[in-house]
């Protein structure tokens, strides 16, 4: 008994002491957020047809079907053409926040609204990418993926340096004021009736809005500790368990994927793969189709070889050397999708689900060689200076979790 209480104290205090998975958190922040700000300029010169409010899905068309399933969709709240340019213009700085970690908390919740507005005012444009998308952008809304490669956290590191030097660090305007402007928006969006679709987003909106002021009124007037621990504690809570659900979704998606694929005739015959290759939709490149089709062994492979990846993948994290190999072969399985189908927008949103799962080392090991690259391209003073590194999780926990607009 006395062992079972040990271990269940331990694994409380290490999902409530920190934020788990820093680096992973921060690939998925930077993957979703790439995957859907690419897409917002790859089609900025065909916005009109997929969500204008004349494209071919009309508005009215569109209100009906939110009326009926309650999707939350801000492009309905009015149908002038200045309001949709006006909100897939703040899509994308949405999008290129969270992708640089720039106020991150309020980053994700616009990233999110941006994500649902969009996809749900015209639904059937979609592809399976979208829809990973579309769960995604709510997750990350519960986890800190500002921790490391964020300009959130170069600032708190900066500000953590200064104070260790006895400088006195300049209060923070930006988070104040785009609070204020939030809560603005939020007050005459509920206020004039247009959250009349649903609960949910509204009150997680609210509920982050209120949160964000709790937090830096603590961070600047708490005299204790005490509260600034219990609001640590609660925001590594829901990181935690985010994260987690993130994980358990990428584990379904394969699980469900591979075992729909089983009960299909063309799977078991091995045939599958080759029908896509000859429709004109899924054929950029035909001279490279025709090439892989004209292998039967090859087409047999590939088919059995996805099946048995994606049944096999949840199960091999229980192993972390095999584990490792099938995500290797599922990021290229991708890839090739990517180039042979033209579906590079659902690739990039499959690796990036994938590599929530990728090992801490690696990440790192990556991340050095980013900034190294990088840092040869950043000046001051006309000379070459290497880039800011990233500092590690506990610092940057502990500064993110004590002023709340850092993050």
């Amino acid at each position: 008994m006395n062992r079972i209480s040990l271990t269940l104290s331990r694994g409380i205090a290490k999902v409530t002491e920190s934020a788990l998975g820093p680096y992973q958190s921060a690939v998925i922040r930077i993957g979703f957020a790439g995957t859907w700000l690419l897409f917002l300029l790859r089609e900025f010169p065909h916005r009109q047809e997929l969500y204008g409010p004349a494209g071919p899905w009309g508005w009215n068309l569109a209100k009906e079907l939110t009326d009926d399933n309650h999707a939350f969709t801000a492009l309905l709240w009015s149908d002038g053409q200045l309001w949709f340019e006006c909100f897939y213009a703040l899509a994308i700085l949405a999008g290129a926040a969270l992708l640089l970690g720039w106020r991150t908390r309020t980053a994700s919740l616009l990233f999110m609204v941006g994500v649902l507005s969009l996809q749900n005012r015209s639904v059937f444009v979609g592809d399976g990418g979208d829809n990973v998308l579309h769960l995604m952008s709510f997750y990350l809304v519960f986890t800190r993926c500002g921790q490391v490669w964020s300009l959130d956290a170069r600032r708190a590191a900066r500000a953590a340096a200064a104070r260790a030097r006895g400088e006195r660090v300049p209060a923070d305007r930006v988070g104040p004021a785009l609070w204020a402007v939030s809560g603005l928006a939020l007050l005459i969006a509920t206020f004039t009736g247009r959250f009349d679709n649903g609960w949910l987003i509204p009150a997680l909106l609210w509920t982050a809005w209120v949160m964000l002021g709790l937090w830096w009124a603590v961070g600047r007037s708490a005299k204790s500790q005490q509260p600034r621990i219990l609001l640590d504690v609660v925001a590594n809570v829901l990181h935690n368990g985010g994260l987690f659900v993130i994980m358990v979704e990428a584990c379904l998606i394969y699980a469900t994927a591979g075992w729909y694929k089983i009960q299909g005739s063309r799977w078991q015959d091995g045939t599958a793969v080759y029908y896509p290759l000859h429709l004109d939709y899924f054929s950029p490149w035909p001279g490279l189709a025709d090439l892989m089709s004209s292998s039967g062994t090859i087409m047999m492979a590939a088919a059995y070889g996805t099946v048995m990846v994606q049944v096999a993948f949840p199960f091999t994290l229980f192993n972390r050397r095999v584990k490792n190999v099938l995500l290797v072969f599922m990021m290229l399985e991708h890839a090739v999708i990517a180039v042979v189908l033209g579906l590079p927008f659902f690739s990039l949103a499959m690796i990036t689900a994938d590599a929530v799962f990728l090992p801490t080392p690696f990440l790192r090991r990556l991340g050095a060689l980013v900034m190294r690259a990088c840092g040869r391209f950043v000046r001051h003073d006309d000379r070459t200076v290497p880039a800011p590194r990233s500092p590690e999780a506990s610092p940057e926990e502990s500064a993110q979790g004590r002023v709340g607009f850092r993050a």
